[in-house]
């Protein structure tokens, strides 16, 4: 499986050319074709800037030679590149499980072209089995335990060796535990005005193209967004 992600990050890298400004997704497929990208810095001598989406991201890009840019300093960005952690036939998808979901959406919000790669595990009928991660501020983080709680959303805290997860914005990421989700748009616009709450997983009709990975090779999926 890992070289079948290995193969759509590199084929979520032909999109790419000199003088674009690239966003570099966090995950294990997308670390792939942020490689591809340094490589292509470093080997073929390609001009682009890149915008990260986790400090872990930003190792990364560093280490390979890939010139950044705050994202304060960036009014648009040309091309996106992510991974996803399910995606359902309407194109709604769930990210979040490397806990930057926040970064990745404020990114994914000043993208022109925002492309997904995952491998075909990730394609579902509904999404939900993949528990949402919503990030929410630390002050009143237990009544929000507690609210998500009394609406059945069977929610756990995020923890990393015994502690609490912190993301890099200094949140707590809380998982919530639906098993299926009827309604993505219904539950993003609930999340979207729960006060403390300061993003969740649920991407819908964001992504322009997903890039698969399977058993039988490449297939690139192009929504009916654009």
């Amino acid at each position: 499986m890992e070289e079948l992600k290995k193969q759509a990050g590199i084929a979520a890298a032909q999109y790419v050319s000199d003088g674009m400004i690239i966003g570099l997704g966090t995950g294990s497929t997308a670390r792939h074709f942020v490689d591809e990208v340094g490589r292509r810095v470093q080997e073929d001598g390609l001009q682009i800037t890149g915008v990260t989406t986790s400090s872990q991201t930003t190792a990364q890009a560093e280490s390979l030679g890939i010139p950044l840019q705050d994202i304060n300093a960036v009014r648009a960005i040309d091309l996106t590149v992510d991974g996803a952690d399910e995606v359902d036939p309407d194109f709604n998808g769930i990210k979040g499980g490397g806990g930057a979901l926040l970064m990745e959406k404020i990114v994914a919000t000043l993208t022109k072209r925002y492309i997904w790669v995952v491998d075909e595990t990730k394609l579902v009928t509904k999404l939900g089995s993949f528990k949402l991660p919503i990030e929410v501020v630390q002050y009143g983080a237990e009544c929000l335990f507690r609210h998500f709680q009394d609406q059945g959303y069977q929610p756990a805290f995020r923890e990393y060796k015994g502690e609490r997860f912190v993301t890099d914005m200094q949140n707590y990421i809380i998982d919530l535990d639906l098993k299926r989700i009827e309604n993505p748009q219904a539950l993003a616009d609930s999340l979207d005005h729960t006060v403390g709450v300061v993003e969740h997983g649920l991407f819908n009709g964001m992504v322009d193209q997903v890039i698969v990975a399977g058993k039988d090779g490449i297939k690139h999926l192009n929504t009916p967004k654009k």
